[in-house]
């Protein structure tokens, strides 16, 4: 579609936009016949991302970033060699990191646009780039290793010879200062000395700072620039601890996008896989969130991607990796070995803003007793350049150091830069074995845990979650996508029991395995850790609710054909009458609740049922509550509710002023508190917006407090007892509540509405409570987790803000208080305080 456009001439200079726009160059190439035997390079700089296109495929990615700005055209220019020919650039017309407005996590410049900065045909002198090489590699051990260390002396005399030796005007003295780099290089370790297993590595975020779509082109640029390397270097095969290079990729959805949109790529990359070079880990669908998505949704990540990577190359992974995640739920050990994996990589840890993570390679003990192999790259990164400085940190850094005497060294431009360089693999191909530098060896993720499961009879073991000490202002930043995200969940859910249901009752019906499997795979993408914890940009925020709202959309019309086949009969009109209504249960306990049903003239009315397990019954006469709800309006404006089970008191605020459970008598709320107070806080964390939430925020509390409407009934009892008001928020927003208590409920219901058109600020709902414990309990995937209520350690109060799923709890022998909800995450309890982040 690219080569039949009409071009025009461009220029070196000239600027090319708006942002997001695509724009495509044909570059027409003479080599001049004088370059014979010379290597030569085509140069491309913007500030763009390009692509080079040649014979209708992609060669090779252009990033001045990830110091890609050269395709090599030839490495000796042969007489039989072409000395014309068309080569297309495909420029995307943003950076790579997308096109930040003023700093790099600000919105996008919906103007901005890049700069052609070079376009050239040039021979490239090989013999002075590795004389370059070896200077660098030498400066570096002479000015590092300190001046203690008698090899940064050797090093520095023999820089000091090779530029009296070299000189610049005739290449015939280059060959004698390499001969003396190479003596230094040559000078071989003792057999104690440390090994880094170094592994070509491309982290690409399938949404961030850019949209899905221009993901798949940045996955695109990245693989094909690593194979176009392989090719170069026939000789880095994968072979135990000969050199290898092995570019590590963990994304099935990133796979699956090549697969559709670069076939011809797509088959290059799965011959390198049969090699053993090209090595998928990961065994998820993307790099998920590890906090928010459900237990069920994790299980999904990991089935979907394990499937693919079985019937796309014949092996599913054994290790799992996931670095760039905000915190990994104490869950994961357990589904992990579930989907056959037991070793696990990250380092997102080394960004704590409190607490320094005591180890780098230690067992890491899930909720059940699970233990996983867990390794944290010493370097603290996992873009790596391959400099003499970085396998000295990844030495230095190491907190296992006795335990174990391997680490792993993550090298290469992420996020569409490219992944490794020929000249990080140059830098360390002269580290491999040198005298004063650990040993560095290409390597691939199970050679290196394999090493590490021998070395692992003395390794500490980790118990519980691994808390992120940053971005916990992600568990309630896009209010709507967090709500997205459980709603579908739910769907999901319910349609997969009716579907299953109705297999099992009617043989004929079509489990919809492949509409499903669609719909999964679209929520399964929107958990990625920057979209689900609304760390990204507006198109991609715009792009996961139309996810969501298409899920929604095609869920219902999938439960609706599961309830007409299951129910078929009952739906009949001469199998019930007007009056009854068909209820569906999908939960795996038998539930009492009041529900509102459409009457045939259309209005609603409330009607208390009950329904089985996983079941349905047919309503015809609800039958009536043992105690109806009370509403009463006291002298002062205050309302109470009962209903048999509870009590409740509200004042005109619509603070929960009291909440008693009746059989005991015993008061939920304290003497002088308010339960149900909303409270503002500033937000305004040091750098990472959309991210973070510092703890000073807690210093800036300041109670809502300006009623517009007072507390009035809307449902005086029965069935069912409602309440509202409405209070101002801030400046400009304003918040409606309606407080509901139904008949035979064990709970008090808040239906709650924010309009809201505040900036830097962050509401949070409070309910002291009249309950005594050190440890409150959080729902999460498939269980709980207790963490403290009290600050004793730095430990302790880093997690002033943490995530939570459906509940949390504060109980104390033989009386509790739980704080549920259908769409939040952000929570804490502190002392006697639940606050639920809104």
């Amino acid at each position: 579609e690219a080569v039949v456009q009409e071009f025009k001439p461009a220029q070196v200079g000239e600027s090319f936009g708006p942002t997001w726009e695509t724009c495509w160059f044909k570059v027409e190439l003479s080599i001049p016949l004088a370059w014979a035997g010379r290597e030569v390079h085509f140069v491309w700089e913007s500030d763009g991302e390009g692509m080079v296109w040649r014979d209708a495929q992609p060669v090779q990615g252009l990033t001045k970033e990830g110091e890609k700005t050269s395709y090599i055209l030839t490495g000796s220019l042969k007489e039989s060699d072409p000395h014309s020919l068309t080569l297309y650039v495909e420029l995307a017309c943003n950076g790579l990191f997308g096109a930040g407005k003023g700093s790099m996590i600000a919105p996008p410049d919906p103007d901005r646009r890049v700069t052609l900065s070079k376009a050239e045909l040039v021979v490239f002198n090989r013999d002075v780039y590795e004389l370059l090489v070896d200077l660098e590699i030498l400066l570096d051990m002479a000015q590092l290793l300190g001046e203690e260390n008698q090899r940064s002396f050797q090093a520095l005399y023999t820089a000091n010879q090779m530029v009296n030796v070299c000189d610049v005007m005739d290449p015939s003295t280059f060959p004698a200062a390499r001969d003396l780099a190479a003596a230094i290089f040559s000078q071989r370790n003792g057999e104690s000395q440390h090994t880094i297993h170094a592994m070509g590595h491309c982290h690409i975020d399938s949404a961030w700072l850019w949209p899905y779509e221009e993901t798949i082109r940045k996955c695109a640029r990245s693989w094909v620039t690593v194979v176009h390397l392989m090719e170069h270097n026939p000789e880095l095969t994968f072979a135990c601890s000969q050199l290898g290079l092995i570019p590590v990729l963990w994304q099935a959805q990133q796979f699956e996008w090549v697969r559709s949109w670069y076939p011809g790529l797509y088959a290059r990359i799965q011959d390198f896989v049969a090699k053993g070079q090209f090595i998928p880990v990961g065994g998820t669908w993307v790099e998920m969130d590890g906090n928010l998505p459900s237990g069920e949704s994790m299980v999904r990540q990991f089935l979907q991607g394990q499937r693919f990577f079985q019937e796309q190359f014949g092996r599913i992974c054994s290790e799992f990796w996931l670095p760039d995640t905000f915190g990994y739920s104490a869950q994961l050990p357990q589904l992990m070995h579930g989907c056959g994996i037991q070793r696990f990589l990250t380092q997102k840890l080394s960004w704590n803003l409190v607490n320094s993570f005591p180890h780098h390679t230690f067992f890491w003990e899930g909720i059940d007793g699970s233990q996983v192999l867990t390794h944290f790259p010493p370097g603290d990164s996992y873009g790596m350049h391959g400099r003499v400085e970085e396998m000295l940190k990844t030495v230095k850094n190491n907190k296992d150091k006795g335990r174990v005497n391997h680490s792993a060294f993550l090298f290469g431009f992420g996020d569409g830069g490219g992944g490794p360089t020929q000249k990080m693999l140059d830098r360390m191909k002269r580290m491999s074995n040198t005298d004063g530098l650990p040993r560095v060896q290409l390597s691939a993720p199970d050679q290196l845990f394999s090493v590490l499961e021998k070395e692992s009879s003395q390794l500490c073991t980790w118990v519980g979650e691994l808390f992120l000490e940053l971005h916990n202002g992600t568990y309630t930043t896009q209010a709507q996508i967090k709500k997205g995200n459980r709603e579908c969940e739910r769907i999901l859910h319910d349609v997969e029991v009716l579907s299953t249901l109705a297999v099992a009752q009617d043989s004929m019906f079509q489990y919809p395995a492949s509409q499903l499997q669609r719909l999964w795979r679209l929520l399964l993408l929107n958990q990625f850790h920057d979209v689900l914890p609304g760390s990204c940009i507006q198109l991609v925020v715009e792009d996961a609710l139309q996810y969501y709202a298409e899920i929604r959309r095609a869920g219902a019309q999938l439960q609706e054909e599961a309830v007409q086949s299951l129910c078929r009969d009952l739906l009949q009109p001469e199998a019930r009458s007007p009056q009854s209504t068909l209820m569906l249960n999908t939960l795996p306990w038998e539930r009492t609740e009041v529900i509102s049903r459409p009457e045939p003239d259309g209005a609603e009315t409330l009607a208390l049922v009950t329904v089985p397990s996983m079941g349905y019954a047919l309503v015809q006469e609800p039958f009536v509550p043992p105690q109806p709800v009370a509403v009463r309006k006291q002298e002062d404006g205050s309302i109470t509710m009962e209903n048999g089970v509870l009590a409740v008191c509200l004042d005109t605020m619509g603070h929960l002023t009291s909440l008693r459970l009746l059989d005991s008598g015993r008061e939920s709320v304290p003497d002088g508190c308010y339960a149900n107070q909303f409270a503002l806080f500033d937000d305004v964390p040091l750098y990472w917006d959309a991210w973070d939430v510092m703890d000073y925020h807690l210093e800036t509390r300041k109670p809502v407090t300006t009623l517009l409407k007072p507390l009035e009934i809307t449902l005086a009892g029965g069935l069912r007892g409602s309440v509202r008001y409405s209070l101002q928020v801030g400046k400009s927003s304003t918040l409606t509540q309606e407080i509901i208590l139904d008949a035979m409920c064990p709970y008090l219901r808040f239906l709650t509405q924010v309009e809201w058109k505040e900036a830097h600020k962050f509401l949070k709902v409070e309910f002291p409570v009249q309950v005594r414990s050190t440890n409150a309990t959080y729902e999460i995937q498939f269980g709980h987790l207790q963490r403290p209520t009290h600050w004793n350690t730095s430990w302790d109060w880093a997690r002033f803000e943490v995530w939570a799923h459906k509940w949390l709890d504060l109980s104390e022998h033989g009386f509790g208080v739980a704080l549920l909800n259908d769409c939040k995450y952000g929570a804490s309890a502190h002392r006697n305080i639940l606050s639920l982040s809104l």
